[in-house]
This record gives structure tokens, C-alpha cells and sequence, in this order.
């Protein structure tokens, strides 16, 4: 029976708070063409002429503010995931963990897999949804390691699970003791992604933005659509929780200026909820399977204050699903039915 493994992947953190680690973690990250899908010189110049000239020390300053004495919450996080899931599968099986920017890189992972003899491995991008700039730039960079530095290597990939019934159930068995307190609304909160990279993954070029309600019309195209997945995730765990549809919404968050967003914004609609009397507000990220800066800093620090001064009483943000055994039931079922498949 050949050597296989499991192989989580999460974005990554900088190595550390000082603004040189920032730096650096940001002209990889963003320097990446599928986050920002510019061409390379415009890239570049964008880059190295304007955002790594001051974005650093203010994302330096952000980051002291959620940093651990254990270092980077994602990173503390996707470990003690990393550990759980180990345990919990008990057979053997090796679990790997890689970060797509920052350490430990893919290409070094890759590279021990090599070296431990692990023929055959299941990739578990640590996203729910398919997005260019998320899902599919992890996807894309371990096939091309895996390619360069182990070519008999056979990856086999989860594909989004942004509907799966035990993610969703994963979701609400981490919100539940929170939905069961008072609240006047939930707010979904997901990572925004620019209307340009919505469009570009429609193969069509017929679908996305041009045909009404484009992302709740049934379509294939709806594989990598990252926005009708947040919809349908909002949906499904609304069902499940039994949310009025009155009482809940989506929005998103972390854009960048220059161009459109998806809307509406987070940060409007904390605003527009505290000014329509919605007092009690609870707030889900199920775009993050682990509590992060946009998480920590952005929704529960910033996010937080924008709500409170526009006159709500009380907010909450619904933790991640983090290194809860919910999640690590859910990353074992799939793990184990990949492992009961290809012993077949």
C-alpha cells in the first residue's frame, strides 16, 4: 500500500510583528498574481512604488495587536489543527501543514513528504470557497511544487466545501451557544475580492454581473463563483440555525481602494444596522476557518467600535471554527473517506 498523507494549507502569517517581517510576508503575498492579477510590471509598480511604502508599518501595528506570546494566531491555530486532526485519524497517517506565504512554504513541506516517502496525498485547502485569490492560488502552488521537486507524487484535492452538510453542521455546533443568547441580528461577514476577479472566473463571460440575480440563478458556472458560494454557505447554515430572513444578512470586508468591491461593505452595513435599532448584533467570518487579523483586528476590534459608535449595545463575532472538534470531525471524515478510496 502506497505512503499517503494529508496536507492542510492556510494562508500564512509574517514571521513576526517588526515591519521588515511585514514587509516581506506582504510583497510575497501580494506580489502573488492571482491576488493581485495585474500585469507583472504594473504589479510591480503598484508594490514597490506605493503599498510596501506604507502599508507595512500600519499592518505591523495591526498585527501587534492580535499577536500571541505563541507568535501568529493563524499560525498557533492551523497547528493545533494540524495535532488534533493526527490524533483524531490515529492510523498512521501522517498530517502535514503548509502555509501559502510565509513559513513553513510549500516547497519545503513538499520537500520532506519527498524525503519521508509519502507517495500519494490529500490537499485540504483551509478555505471553504473557491476564489482565484484564495482556493485556487493554493491549489495551483502545491501542483506546481509537487511537479518540481516530487514528481511522483500523486495530489488528489477536497474541492470547496462551502455547502458540505458537515461543514455546515461544523459551523453551527461552534455558533450555537452564542445563537442560543438574545441578538437582534446576524451579519455574515466574508472576505471581499474585486467585481474585476468575480467576472474573470466566469468561463462564460455571459453569466457573472449580466444576468439578473446571477448568483442565486442556478448555473454551473457557480463552481468558481466565490460570491453565489457565500451565498449558498449564508443559506444553508441559515436554514440550519433557523434564522429568520429577516434577521440576517451578508456583507464583505478587507477591500482595497482603486477599483469596485463586492458590496455591500462591512464596515457600512455595522453602521446602517446600529442606525435602524439593531442593538444586539452577532457576526459570523465563514470565509476564515481560523481567527485571524481580518478576524481579530478588523470585525471584532474595528468592526466593533464602528457598531458601538453608531449606537448599538452589543456585538459579538461568532469565533472561527478554529481548533474546535467540530472541525476536526469534519477534516477527518474527508479524510478518511480519501484514505478508504484510494486503498481501493
Amino acid at each position: 500500500m502506497p505512503n499517503r498523507a494529508i496536507l492542510l494549507v492556510n494562508l500564512g502569517s509574517p514571521a513576526s510583528t517588526a515591519v521588515p517581517d511585514v514587509r516581506n510576508y506582504l510583497r510575497e503575498f501580494l506580489g502573488d498574481e492571482r491576488v493581485i492579477d495585474y500585469p507583472a510590471p504594473l504589479r510591480w509598480l503598484l508594490l514597490e512604488g506605493i503599498i510596501l511604502r506604507v502599508r507595512p508599518k500600519k499592518s505591523a501595528h495591526a498585527y501587534e495587536q492580535i499577536w500571541t506570546r505563541e507568535g501568529s494566531p493563524l499560525i498557533v491555530t492551523s497547528v493545533s489543527v494540524q495535532r488534533k486532526l493526527q490524533d483524531e485519524l490515529g492510523n498512521g497517517t501522517p498530517v502535514y501543514l503548509a502555509m501559502r506565504y510565509g513559513q513553513p512554504s510549500i516547497a519545503s513541506v513538499i520537500t520532506q513528504m519527498a524525503k519521508d516517502g509519502i507517495e500519494q496525498v490529500l490537499l485540504i485547502p483551509q478555505y471553504p470557497h473557491y476564489a482565484m485569490s484564495s482556493w485556487e492560488t493554493v491549489v495551483v502552488k502545491v501542483y506546481e511544487e509537487a511537479a518540481r521537486l516530487a514528481p511522483s507524487l500523486r495530489v488528489d484535492c477536497v474541492q470547496p466545501f462551502f455547502q458540505d452538510a458537515d461543514y455546515i453542521e461544523a459551523l453551527y455546533t461552534v455558533a450555537a451557544p452564542h445563537l442560543a443568547q438574545p441578538y437582534d441580528y446576524v451579519l455574515f461577514s466574508y472576505h471581499g475580492v474585486p467585481v474585476r476577479q468575480l467576472r474573470k472566473a466566469d468561463s462564460s463571460r455571459a453569466h457573472c454581473t449580466k444576468v439578473k440575480d446571477c448568483c442565486t440563478t442556478t448555473s454551473p458556472l457557480h463552481a468558481t463563483c466565490y460570491r453565489a458560494q457565500c451565498l449558498a454557505t449564508t443559506r444553508a447554515f441559515a436554514r440550519r440555525a433557523g434564522i429568520p430572513a429577516d434577521k440576517h444578512s451578508v456583507s464583505f470586508q478587507s477591500r482595497l481602494p482603486g477599483e469596485p468591491w463586492m458590496e455591500p461593505f462591512t464596515d457600512h452595513e455595522l453602521a446602517r444596522l446600529a442606525g435602524e435599532g439593531r442593538k444586539r448584533l452577532l457576526i459570523l467570518c465563514p470565509a476564515f476557518v481560523a481567527d485571524c487579523l481580518e478576524t481579530i483586528e478588523e470585525i471584532s476590534g474595528e468592526g466593533k467600535a464602528t457598531f458601538l459608535g453608531a449606537g448599538g449595545e452589543s456585538f459579538f463575532q461568532i469565533p472561527c471554527l478554529n481548533d474546535h472538534a467540530a472541525y476536526i470531525d469534519f477534516l477527518a471524515k474527508r479524510s478518511q473517506r480519501w484514505l478508504t478510496e484510494s486503498h481501493v
